[in-house]
């Protein structure tokens, strides 16, 4: 498993059955939802079935996301924390840096993943997740929640793309992340049975700097972790890079295999290297 999950399946919390299927998949990252998929009523008995799971050796990463900061059922999640299995806290709808503050003043050292575009507000922080003290691993986006608090009546345009604030939103993420030196995952390709646009979203997100994606069915899982999976020709093209300039330390530019490359290829090519092992 690589050390920045490339898959992160969603899985309802309160589901024993679909858990059994989530844990059976090959996902990096596995994130038992006790918001959005559970029902109030059901919340009580997600929190059973998560301190009653038993951690196999190996596996995912195990990852919670809990109710929001405001949420009635925030405080309640936060008791089941103390599952030592339990490697991180996915915490959605976040504004700011201050709501990853205020999260890590209750959690300590845990691991948070922040789910950053869901709100109206969300959109003018993307800044402010900038901190070396935080916790903060991983930073994702999300339009369905979006959407519904802009008051779209649909997140795509008339050529069946994403729209302008969902396009703004996602690249919005991404830079945020990088800035703040934290993961940056893309958000979910609802229709799980497409799975050529599936790929086709993943590709496009490893091209433009993503390096892991959300997924909401087990059958996404190798289609997301083929994509983020670095192929044997770019491994080889980077270690080509770096032994270039390990070669001649001192220089800006070098030619590799007729091509210059300069001092961004090479943090390109480590990058690379890190993905793949």
């Amino acid at each position: 498993m690589t050390a920045e999950p490339r898959s992160w399946l969603f899985v309802p919390a309160d589901s024993e059955r679909k858990i059994a299927k989530a844990l059976d998949s090959d996902a990096d990252a596995i994130i038992f939802d006790l918001e959005d998929s559970v029902a109030p009523a059901m919340k009580p008995v997600a929190r059973d079935v998560l301190r009653n799971l038993l951690k196999r050796s190996g596996g995912p990463q195990w990852w919670v996301r809990i109710n929001p900061l405001a949420s009635e059922y925030h405080k309640d999640d936060l008791d089941i924390l103390g599952i030592a299995d339990v490697h991180g806290i996915v915490l959605p709808k976040t504004e700011s840096g201050d709501d990853v503050r205020q999260l890590a003043h209750r959690t300590g050292n845990i691991p948070i993943h922040a789910i950053v575009t869901e709100t109206a507000a969300s959109l003018f922080g993307l800044l402010s997740y900038r901190d070396a003290s935080s916790p903060l691993a991983a930073m994702s986006w999300g339009a369905e929640d979006l959407s519904a608090a802009l008051g779209a009546s649909s997140k795509y345009d008339t050529d069946g793309e994403l729209a302008f604030p969902y396009q703004l939103a996602r690249s919005l993420c991404l830079a945020g992340a990088v800035a703040a030196a934290v993961q940056p995952v893309d958000g979910v390709f609802a229709d799980f049975k497409d799975e050529a646009g599936l790929r086709a979203e993943a590709e496009a997100a490893r091209r433009e700097g993503f390096t892991g994606k959300l997924a909401i069915h087990p059958a996404q899982v190798p289609v997301i972790n083929a994509a983020f999976t670095p192929s044997k020709a770019d491994v080889e093209h980077a270690e080509a890079i770096v032994a270039a300039f390990e070669a001649q330390p001192g220089a800006g530019v070098l030619s590799v295999h007729g091509k210059m490359v300069d001092r961004p290829h090479l943090t390109q090519a480590q990058r690379i290297l890190d993905r793949s092992r």
